[in-house]
């Protein structure tokens, strides 16, 4: 086999492939031979065929199976004896000439294919002692988990009835029946409903109309449905609605007490703040996470500068772009609306998609290097956070992961890049900072990865930075790109 390098410009490569027709033959005969023992053939008995009998019923099937088993298997062999890593999947091109294909499936001509890929750079890895970071920290109050307990005590929350009209914060029981041009509609009728005023559960400007009704009081009600409505014969469309009150009851006064933390289910008062306030923690704990991995991903980006794959970049700017449209498209805005062209956005983007692979990349190289590795009960638990997050679609979803390439490796690389940043956090200088709980939730303007322009786009480059727990980490760009550690690469 000759392996002749064709191309070898930047990251690319492609590489020239000849096995010559001998070697083809060769193999297939000592597939024939085996095959010769086993065959059955009227007229033969067992092991008695000669091979030229086999060779002309078997041969060229033989051939083609040997050709596919090279197609597949010989690119990855080629890479490792080069001491090279793919950063996609190798285009393979051979010939379509259906008389050249004919003399390779009976062994007359050589069999030629061409490799093209684009190879994953070597990175050289550098000391992370001059990386800061300020670990931002809030004190949480007393005032403060009394003020998250009384807000989850809402759902507890008793009413009592009371004599006047009703006011915001008040429950109003009644009958109701939903009109547009005058024809009742279905789902529009209801009896006894109950509806606490400014819990925002009706149409927008329905629950504002029963401020100042009392029991007993009869009112139309006239409201617009959303455009946006989920019912597309009463999307946009004028309603008005009956409605009949039958109580009115004002919200019972909420004390943070044993018989309070009781009615939620826990033991004592004690034991809910203390659940409440790890609650709290664990909220504030992740912001304070997302803002570290952020600084440090900031300072990797100022270290390593290097040359990126460009697919890996095609495909990473395709997801966000995807994601930018989808959401203007959703606000129903344009570029212009966000002070922006499409030319400028994109600009903008394909540079975020660079730095996300960069830094993908810098990430995998540390966790390889550092013997990261991602366990099967760290696996299991994220397939079951999955499973969580749609019940009754659980079957669906398992068949998904056994079935999908790629799949366990979405998986995977999330947990290998926060086990990543753990081992960096354990590296850099870490600073406490007590701050206050706005300042801690305030977003930052000047966001590392975000471009500075256009409400919409931020909103939709955290759409994505959200989805990857911080930003870096090219989805499927990583698994393909460092197929080490795509059983752990870096999200």
């Amino acid at each position: 086999m000759q392996v002749i390098e064709t191309l070898a410009e930047g990251l690319k490569r492609e590489i020239k492939v000849v096995i010559p027709a001998k070697d083809m033959e060769q193999q297939m005969n000592e597939r024939l031979a085996d095959v010769k023992d086993k065959v059955r053939i009227n007229g033969f008995r067992p092991g008695k065929v000669p091979v030229s009998h086999v060779k002309k019923m078997y041969g060229k099937s033989i051939m083609a199976e040997l050709v596919n088993e090279i197609i597949r298997d010989r690119p990855s062999a080629i890479l490792s004896e080069r001491g090279e890593k793919s950063a996609t999947q190798p285009e393979i091109a051979m010939t379509e000439d259906e008389a050249e294909a004919e003399k390779i499936l009976n062994a007359q001509a050589d069999l030629e294919f061409t490799l093209s890929y684009e190879i994953i750079p070597a990175i050289e890895l550098k000391s992370v002692d001059g990386i800061k970071v300020t670990r931002e920290v809030v004190e949480i109050s007393e005032d403060e988990i009394n003020e998250q307990i009384l807000k989850i005590a809402e759902s507890a929350r008793t009413f009592e009835t009371k004599k006047g009209k009703a006011a915001d914060g008040d429950r109003v029981t009644m009958d109701y029946l939903g009109k547009v041009d005058g024809v009742p509609f279905d789902g529009g009728k209801d009896e006894d409903a109950e509806l606490v005023i400014g819990s925002n559960r009706f149409i927008p400007g329905f629950e504002e109309q029963l401020v100042g009704l009392k029991a007993g009081d009869e009112k139309v009600i006239t409201v617009t449905f959303p455009a946006e409505y989920p019912a597309a014969n009463l999307a946009g469309k004028e309603a008005t609605f009956d409605i009949t009150v039958k109580e009115v009851a004002a919200p019972a006064a909420t004390e943070i007490n044993d018989d309070l933390a009781t009615k939620l289910g826990v033991e004592s008062v004690e034991k809910l703040k203390e659940i409440v306030r790890g609650q709290i923690e664990s909220q504030y704990g992740n912001v304070t996470r997302q803002k570290i991995k952020r600084q440090i991903l900031d300072q990797l980006d100022a270290i390593y500068k290097f040359e990126a794959p460009s697919k890996l970049i095609d495909a990473e700017f395709d997801n966000i772009w995807r994601q930018i449209n989808t959401d203007l498209a959703q606000s129903g805005k344009t570029f212009a609306d966000e002070d922006t062209t499409e030319e400028a956005a994109r600009e903008e983007y394909r540079t975020l998609a660079e730095r996300r692979v960069r830094l993908g990349l810098v990430l995998s190289e540390i966790g390889e290097k550092a013997g990261i590795e991602v366990t099967d009960e760290e696996m299991q638990r994220s397939l079951f956070a999955q499973l969580q997050q749609f019940p009754g679609q659980e079957k669906e979803i398992l068949e998904f992961f056994r079935k999908t390439p790629g799949a366990a490796a979405s998986l995977r690389a999330p947990i290998f890049e926060e086990k990543v940043i753990d081992k960096l956090l354990a590296d850099v200088t870490v600073t406490d900072k007590t701050v206050t709980k706005e300042e801690l939730l305030a977003e930052d303007a000047e966001e590392g990865d975000k471009p500075k322009k256009a409400a919409s786009k931020k909103k939709a480059a955290a759409k994505v930075d959200d989805a990857a727990e911080g930003e870096e980490a090219a989805p499927k760009k990583k698994a393909a790109a460092k197929k080490k550690a795509a059983e752990g690469d870096a999200e």
